[in-house]
């Protein structure tokens, strides 16, 4: 009975501890399993980039299951409807079968604990620290802060969480380091800026409730790391957002720019904020202002480089965790 009240306290209430957190049992007892904790996409063209990173996570550890969790409600959703659309999946056969069926972070860890695995470590695809990542870790310091009467009951020995693409504060691992990272890894990009004879901008997703100045800092790493193309970054949602964009590119007198989307998955967002045909697409706003636009559809996460850099992030969180992945 105790065992099932604890499996049962996955809903309970949540406290700010680290990102990598041991229990004070050895992290080696009980089996570990990896989490993907993903915001999700609905479309089949962006699910790539998130199958890249699994695999590139599952080939450094074939040993280990590498188990997916979405944090969007709605996409969810989506694809538990597309589970009974059998049209739907003989159409789209690069779709695994355990996209359909996909839970959320207390769903998916609460498998895994019925499974018997009793250390886990949460790697996230989200870019910031930002209001998704501030949320999944709520959910799992409430599964950190169980306390049983009997320790072998504890649903959970270790849970680490991996940090996001763009770092986090605190200690332990500078976010700068990270942001030059990812500079490197955008390489690519301003080759094909370069190629385009073009600027670069990239527009990534941000929110309205928090903002952080990592966006700002990333396009003055990306414009002293590359001079030779001129670099904007903005936002759907907060700041720096399309205004300031556009201001900028006035200012430097860019008449052409190569667009895409600094967002693991080129899915909604991608398709129709930044490369859509409506009035409100970055590509027709800045069309209308006349400047030619290269819409890219691809996701960051179809990047070898940028999938390297979340399976280092997985890595360090374990480390962090004094968890031995084998």
């Amino acid at each position: 009975m105790l065992k099932q009240f604890s499996t049962s306290l996955l809903m309970c209430a949540i406290a700010a501890t680290p990102l990598a957190q041991a229990s004070d049992n050895a992290a080696s007892e009980g089996e570990t399993a990896i989490v993907l904790a993903a915001f999700g996409t609905t479309y089949n063209t962006a699910v790539g980039s998130l199958i890249g990173i699994q695999e590139e996570v599952q080939n450094a550890y074939p040993d280990i299951p590498v188990k997916f969790a979405f944090t969007s409600n709605i996409i969810r959703k989506i694809w538990h409807e597309r589970d009974s659309d059998q049209q739907y999946k003989d159409a789209h056969p690069e779709i695994p079968e355990n996209f359909y069926e996909v839970k959320n972070i207390l769903g998916t860890l609460a498998d895994l604990q019925n499974e018997g695995y009793k250390n886990i470590v949460v790697q996230t695809t989200l870019l910031t620290h930002g209001e998704e990542f501030i949320d999944l870790n709520a959910y799992i310091n409430g599964l950190r802060s169980i306390e049983t009467i009997k320790e072998k009951w504890k649903p959970f020995n270790t849970i680490a969480v991996g940090r996001p693409l763009m770092g986090t504060w605190g200690k332990g691992h500078e976010y700068r380091q990270d942001l030059e990272k990812l500079t490197v890894a955008l390489k690519d990009d301003v080759e094909l800026a370069k190629k385009n004879n073009s600027a670069l901008v990239y527009m990534g997703h941000g929110n309205d409730h928090l903002s952080t100045g990592l966006y700002y800092e990333l396009g003055e790493l990306m414009n002293e790391a590359y001079p030779e193309v001129k670099t904007y970054v903005g936002l759907v949602e907060g700041h720096p957002g399309f205004d300031k964009v556009l201001a900028d590119m006035k200012k430097d007198g860019v008449n052409k720019v190569t667009a895409k989307p600094l967002m693991v998955v080129a899915g909604d967002h991608a398709t129709n904020d930044m490369a859509g045909d409506e009035d409100d697409s970055w590509k027709v706003m800045l069309t209308k202002e006349g400047i030619e636009v290269i819409p890219v559809l691809e996701g960051l996460g179809s990047k070898d480089a940028i999938q390297k850099i979340y399976l280092q992030h997985l890595v360090d969180a374990a480390n962090d965790a004094k968890l031995a992945l084998k």
